[in-house]
């Protein structure tokens, strides 16, 4: 995929799963964001090549808070 192209989807995908955050964590945006950002989840998905961008925001979701309880991350089967 073009940079550019990658770069939007992660506009699109990203402040969903942050909404999602705020909603389950009871979190400010910030704080919510922050974490995100310094997720091993948020630098898979950083990766092009994990193709963890064509994961639904839910999905991404339940991937980052899989990790923050437990510190794993379980990859959904295709």
């Amino acid at each position: 995929m073009e940079q550019k192209k990658f770069e939007a989807m992660l506009v699109l995908i990203v402040p969903k799963i942050i909404g999602l955050i705020v909603e389950n964590h009871g979190m400010d945006e910030v704080t919510a964001s922050r974490k995100f950002y310094e997720s091993k989840v948020y630098s898979l998905l950083e990766e092009e090549d994990t193709k963890l961008w064509h994961l639904s925001p839910l999905t991404l979701f339940h991937m980052y808070d899989e990790e923050v309880t437990t510190g794993n991350i379980t990859f959904p089967e295709e």
